[in-house]
């Protein structure tokens, strides 16, 4: 859809009910994915988005300024037909979660982590049944099958929506846990982001911001956050009242 340079060729965009769920139509006329399936959405809310996306275009489409069509294509399109698979690679992050694995030292960035980390790692322990083993260093750690297996099951309870923002919430920061903890409210988003950066936020203090890592970081934050908006919008109750 990057490559996409289609104009503008309707008056207007509608958030509609249709059969399976909700749609959006281009002055009557039903939007397809890019792999000609109907976009049929979960949820009013995530209509009436992409709908205000294709409303705001002017004379060229910019796909880059339309983040719901396109984490909604990508539902359809990527995420469905291979919704084993994709559930798979997301749950496989609990095997190397970036909780689990510490600075070997200063003491004040193992306190950090220790302090931060520790009470997302218990309440995983708690609501999941999934403890996990942290290490010091790069060396990998086992973790028990059990809460592997329990952690996989709470990945594979979602609906092919709700995995496509799970997917980025997890990618994103490096960590299953935290990608869990978004969707469940566990923190403010922004506050998770930032557990997601301790090592990087240490580093920053000691030896000064790169404009470039900062820039790229801020953009990494905003797909977090949108991620964690879309997981919202594949709520079937999503905006009602």
């Amino acid at each position: 859809m990057s490559d996409w340079k289609a104009k503008r060729f309707w008056e207007k965009a509608d958030a509609t009910q249709v059969e399976g769920g909700f749609s959006v139509t281009l002055d009557g006329r039903a939007i397809k994915t890019p792999a000609k399936s109907p976009l049929v959405m979960p949820s009013m809310a995530m209509a009436l988005a992409v709908a205000k996306e294709w409303g705001a275009q002017e004379d060229q489409i910019d796909p880059r300024t339309m983040p719901v069509t396109r984490s909604a294509n990508a539902a359809i399109d990527k995420v469905t037909p291979q919704f084993a698979e994709v559930a798979d690679l997301i749950a496989a992050y609990g095997g190397s979660d970036l909780l689990c694995y510490r600075a070997d030292g200063p003491d004040t960035l193992v306190k950090r982590q220790k302090d931060r980390w520790d009470p997302l790692l218990e309440r995983a322990k708690q609501e999941f049944e999934a403890p996990l083993n942290v290490t010091s260093g790069v060396i990998p750690v086992a973790q028990p099958e059990d809460s592997l297996a329990n952690l996989s099951k709470q990945v594979h309870a979602q609906t092919p929506f709700q995995l496509a923002g799970l997917h980025d919430l997890v990618s994103i920061s490096g960590s299953l846990i935290l990608g869990l903890a978004a969707t469940r409210g566990w923190a403010d988003l922004d506050e998770l982001w930032g557990l997601s950066r301790i090592d990087e936020t240490w580093q920053e203090e000691q030896w000064g911001e790169d404009e470039e890592a900062t820039a790229l970081a801020e953009s990494k934050r905003l797909e977090f956050l949108h991620a964690a908006s879309f997981y919202e919008l594949a709520n079937p109750n999503a905006g009602a009242a």
